[in-house]
């Protein structure tokens, strides 16, 4: 338990500090033209077990974000994902040898939260899939449904993360990558590193490579 305090205390003091050696990304505008039809798309969605570690494109990246969660209807600020209640309450956190950014889908800008590498965090016991160019991790901030009990809220949240996964499973079979959803992960150090509040929960992430 001490070590557990002592490792939080740490990264908290010293996320800051390390993500000052990262800077922010700002993303190119989607390709809305490229990828198979929806239709091809789905007949080739699988969930991959093997993953490269060959650094996605800038272009890829934006794709890739935008698809997940991005915002599709400027006008209005709604996404590519639906969210009960418009609750909007998914956040795409990216996970690269790099370090971790946070997804500002509005600015559709990668903003740093810690250098380094942390993917074994997000891969958890199955340390194979830390080999992933880009791990995504969904997070939802449950304050954001307006009514409802916690249990109920974590119930749209689950639901709400599924979407956003499958928008990426999707993407992913369209444009020649791999991907799959999953649950496992640090959940505590994954709290500490991305300094979560009380009403936030890692709820999926998806590895993302070359195939």
């Amino acid at each position: 338990m001490k070590k557990t305090i002592i490792y939080i205390c740490f990264t908290i003091l010293s996320g800051s500090l390390f993500a000052q050696e990262l800077k922010p990304i700002v993303l190119n505008q989607p390709d809305l033209k490229r990828g198979l039809p929806v239709m091809e798309a789905l007949s080739l969605r699988a969930s991959a077990s093997e993953f490269t570690g060959t650094k996605l494109s800038l272009q890829d990246l934006s794709d890739l974000l935008w698809a997940a969660n991005g915002v599709n209807r400027k006008e209005v600020g709604k996404r590519t994902a639906p969210s009960a209640m418009n609750a909007q309450d998914i956040d795409v956190y990216l996970f690269t040898e790099e370090g971790v950014y946070f997804y500002d889908a509005q600015s559709h800008v990668l903003n740093p939260v810690v250098s380094g590498d942390q993917r074994g965090l997000a891969a958890g016991r199955q340390a194979e899939y830390a080999k992933a160019a880009a791990i995504l991790i969904l997070v939802s901030d449950i304050s954001k449904f307006k009514s409802g009990d916690d249990k109920m809220k974590l119930s749209l949240a689950a639901l709400d993360a599924g979407i956003v996964s499958q928008n990426i499973s999707v993407f992913c079979a369209g444009a020649g990558f791999s991907t799959r959803p999953r649950a496992t992960m640090d959940l505590e150090k994954m709290r500490s590193v991305l300094q979560l509040k009380d009403t936030q929960f890692p709820m999926l992430n998806n590895p993302v490579s070359y195939k």
